[in-house]
């Protein structure tokens, strides 16, 4: 497919030259579950979501997650970005979240955008900006914001149009930066204050007021 460069909102302001190397690349479609990267590998070109969503996880030497950010149309990685700058290899791991739509501008096309193209280079250094700053918000709610508050938000933020989270334990501790056993005596805390019903498969929210009024 040809026609993502006008699917991809973050290429809105890029001068017409530019456009028009990047429309002959191909974008390729995913499943979900997809590994895009994972820690130690090459970083050998610039991945841009044309519809989806990507998580980028980075793993602890005890094996516990946490979700630094995710990756929607018009945002960019990074992770990438970093490595492709500083030459560095991926130190987290990319997973396709849903079914997603990628490009991936080979390395070297990028390099020779980034030293030619004005709006390119904005582009990029604004999303790498933008991106920095949500990964400092990451390690702000990690470092300061109670276990309970994180909680709260997130299953409001997934909540469905049913009044449904479709997230089992690790998923949400992995989300909130905690670890599964944490997660799940707050959720039986949560389902004894009536807040939520705890069922198979998924987490109902019973009471969404209450659980706004946690967040600070």
């Amino acid at each position: 497919m040809t026609d993502w460069i006008g699917r991809s909102n973050v290429l809105d302001a890029l001068d017409s030259r530019s456009r028009e190397r990047l429309a002959g690349l191909h974008s390729v479609k995913l499943h979900p579950g997809k590994v895009l990267f994972r820690h130690g590998d090459e970083v050998t070109g610039f991945v841009l979501v044309v519809s989806g969503r990507v998580d980028v996880y980075m793993t602890g030497p005890t094996g516990r997650e946490i979700l630094l950010y995710s990756i929607t149309p018009g945002e960019t990685c990074v992770q990438t970005t970093l490595g492709l700058l500083g030459e560095e290899d991926y130190s987290a791991e990319a997973v396709a979240e849903t079914a997603i739509e990628i490009v991936i501008i080979p390395k070297p096309m990028f390099m020779d955008l980034l030293g030619s193209s004005t709006a390119f280079r904005r582009i990029i250094f604004h999303a790498f900006a933008s991106r920095l700053q949500s990964i400092m918000q990451v390690l702000e709610r990690v470092a300061f914001i109670k276990v309970e508050e994180r909680l709260a938000a997130i299953l409001l933020e997934r909540l469905d149009d049913r009044g449904l989270v479709h997230n089992t334990h690790q998923e949400l501790a992995t989300a909130i930066g905690s670890v599964r056993e944490v997660v799940s005596r707050r959720l039986e805390l949560f389902g004894k204050k009536g807040l939520i019903i705890l069922e198979r498969r998924n987490i109902r929210i019973t009471n969404q007021s209450g659980l706004m009024r946690l967040i600070a």
